[in-house]
């Protein structure tokens, strides 16, 4: 039977004296945040039984910060599944104690957006949103600003210049990689369908023009249609994609550049093709992994969740605690590619 580890164990493992470790388990004296870490670290590798307790003490020293999340409609599994990741990550961070209120917008309308996140910021030391590019949330934007509120902005920028920073993934590049995946994966060169959930998200946006480009300049030989609005709703998205199949038999690429993938593949599975186009949607679960097998999508383009949080937590604990950035900028995380051979 292995010797339970002790704390001479711990102090030895951790590069510690015992009076230290001591301090760490009782909180007698002071220690430095680092050494608290190794001593934890090392309890945690050797199985040290107190391991927990000392992970409690780190935690019960660490700042409480409240912080503000508004997402779009919560009725959507990406949204949901994001609200999950948020609050994990929050629970989890190493930096501070926090807690979580996060909120969904009912719709993509400016005033509601604005009037939510100013709820948020009532209550909160600092806030991350998904929201329009628009002047009305501009303005709300500044005002927060000015009373000392970091303000972020998720998946689409706004407010740039203003706003504390942008977390998300390079919008352009998501769009000329979608393009890319289309024109390798169409079967002969023909008509290109685009989605946007509309062009006051920044985001959606640059997708297109990064879709664009890689066509003008890389595929002309493709006819690219005028670009749909979906309001990222998956009925809209649906009826339209139906309606484009019967019009257009030609219609050999489409990319989803927002939210309505659902919309999308029910469309494919209802009308049935014969020569199925290459396309391409946003966000891995359930319904875009079935897709993918069964032949429906071509490749998926997923936000790295877990890791956006943890950088968006670590960038408003860094605001709250050093105040607004002198020059706020962007966060740019890789995006995640499934294709049908490695769901």
């Amino acid at each position: 039977m292995a010797k339970r580890p002790t704390i001479t164990d711990l102090a030895r493992i951790s590069g510690v004296s015992v009076a230290t470790v001591d301090r760490v388990l009782n909180s007698r004296l002071p220690v430095r945040e680092e050494t608290a870490r190794r001593v934890y670290e090392a309890a945690t590798e050797i199985g040290y039984h107190a391991a927990g307790l000392i992970k409690q003490r780190m935690r019960h020293e660490l700042p409480e910060y409240r912080l503000g999340f508004l997402l779009l409609k919560g009725n959507y599994v990406f949204y949901s599944e994001f609200a999950r990741e948020l609050e994990l990550a929050v629970s989890r961070s190493p930096r501070f104690r926090g807690v979580a209120t996060i909120d969904f917008a009912d719709s993509l309308a400016p005033d509601e957006i604005v009037e939510r996140a100013r709820r948020l910021a009532a209550k909160c030391r600092a806030v991350a949103l998904v929201g329009p590019d628009h002047p009305t949330l501009t303005v709300a934007v500044e005002e927060m600003k000015a009373k000392g509120l970091p303000v972020f902005s998720l998946l689409s920028d706004f407010a740039a210049g203003i706003r504390e920073g942008y977390v998300g993934l390079d919008n352009r590049k998501v769009g000329r990689s979608a393009a890319w995946m289309i024109s390798k994966a169409a079967r002969r060169p023909g008509k290109v369908a685009l989605f946007v959930g509309s062009h006051r998200f920044h985001g959606h946006e640059l997708r297109e023009i990064g879709f664009r480009s890689f066509f003008r300049e890389q595929a002309p030989e493709f006819t690219l249609l005028e670009t749909l609005v979906n309001l990222e709703a998956n009925e809209i998205t649906q009826d339209t994609l139906l309606d484009l199949l019967s019009r257009h038999p030609d219609l050999v690429g489409c990319y989803v550049a927002g939210g309505g993938m659902e919309g999308a593949v029910a469309a494919l599975r209802q009308a049935k093709p014969a020569e199925m186009p290459a396309v391409i949607c946003n966000e891995i679960n359930a319904t875009s992994r079935s897709a993918l097998a069964d032949g429906v999508l071509t490749m998926v383009i997923s936000t790295p969740l877990a890791a956006l949080c943890r950088e968006l937590l670590d960038l408003m604990a860094h605001a709250i605690e050093t105040g607004a950035a002198n020059a706020p900028g962007q966060t740019f995380l890789p995006f995640d590619i499934y294709l049908p051979e490695n769901i």
